[in-house]
């Protein structure tokens, strides 16, 4: 008798477990449901030396951190990275040492961690191609679409989907894609029919949204539905209702300050409501601080704090931005951070 296999479907966004067994000649490989979970990403910080050039050996520090505190990923080379004031050389080595770092736990642990990144920030769509062809070949998991660098002009749908349809012909067929609300320049926000456009082409794969409007999200969330197109919020204040909503998770800076929080609330949200709404609560309130608080600065410091060393140097930031007032909100701020892990068990 002919050897068979059969294989159950799986439900999205569930963590998988495949448990394999023989019987009767027939492979059964059962896929079950085990807990819901959401991706949560952390905004890639850039540590540099006493000298001003990148600490790469500190930089593959930060993955292990990140790792070892529960995220699925990674989004390098974006505006936390301080990329408009990077050149492409060093956009590619920190591109290629996380990537490499991070493969390496993801062999040796056998977790997925997923690194996304961007780092196009030239004004033409052949320079932009340069810098993500150079990019993608350092390594990812997929290329991110700066979406102001579509229409930096602020044109319109047509001008933005034109520009990309053009970018997408100069870079390879095999490369995965994302967009980016990006802040700066300036924040160019999507639009359904931009969306439409995205699933159609079948490449996209991740969004860091930074609309920061729980309607919007709602409303994205139920476009996107049943495609591979993760809707990942950047926003703090909204994320656990973005979640409720059909979101797919987080993307964002304050992950640089208390991982565990958010990882556990993307596993936990729908289990444990109400301890989800005081963990909210916490990182809403805690969110402000990026704005408040001369942010890259504060995570460096933060990193410090964790037991990495971390030079107070930033590329878009004063040195002296990071006061004594800053360090100790940073410490408060932990101080809370290590009372919410106890509490939930992390």
């Amino acid at each position: 008798m002919p050897m068979q296999v059969i294989c159950l479907n799986y439900i999205k966004k569930c963590r998988l477990y495949v448990l394999p067994w023989v019987e009767d000649n027939i492979i059964i490989l059962l896929i079950t449901n085990g807990e819901c979970f959401m991706d949560i990403f952390t905004t890639m910080i850039t540590p540099y030396k006493k000298d001003g050039s990148i600490d790469y050996e500190t930089a593959e520090k930060y993955v292990d951190w990140y790792f070892e505190n529960n995220l699925t990923g990674i989004f390098a080379i974006c505006q936390s990275s301080e990329i408009f004031y990077l050149s492409l050389e060093e956009k590619v080595e920190l591109n290629r040492r996380v990537y490499k770092r991070a493969k390496a736990l993801e062999r040796e642990s056998g977790k997925t961690f997923t690194i996304v990144s961007s780092g196009h920030t030239s004004n033409t769509l052949e320079a932009q191609a340069e810098e993500l062809n150079a990019v993608y070949e350092s390594g990812t998991d997929a290329l991110i679409l700066i979406t102001n660098r579509l229409d930096p002009n602020n044109e319109g749908d047509d001008v933005f989907i034109e520009n990309a349809e053009k970018l997408l012909r100069l870079l390879p067929d095999a490369a995965k894609l994302g967009l980016y609300e990006c802040p700066h320049p300036y924040k160019r926000l999507v639009t359904p029919k931009i969306l439409d456009w995205c699933l159609k082409t079948g490449r996209f794969y991740y969004m860091k949204d930074t609309c920061c409007d729980a309607q919007i999200l709602k409303e994205r969330s139920e476009q996107l539905k049943g495609s591979n197109f993760k809707l990942l919020n950047a926003n703090c204040q909204t994320l656990l209702e973005s979640m409720q909503n059909g979101g797919d998770g987080y993307c964002g800076i304050m992950c640089n300050f208390h991982p565990k929080i958010y990882s556990w609330l993307g596993k936990n949200f729908k289990s444990d409501p109400e301890k989800a709404k005081l963990i909210q609560s916490l990182i809403g309130t805690f969110g402000f601080t990026e704005v408040g608080l001369p942010y890259p600065l504060t995570a460096k410091y933060h990193m410090t704090l964790c037991g990495i060393e971390t030079e107070n140097i930033a590329r878009n930031r004063d040195s002296a931005e990071l006061t004594q007032y800053a360090k100790d909100c940073v410490k408060q701020m932990k101080s809370v951070t290590d009372y919410a892990e106890e509490l939930i068990g992390e």
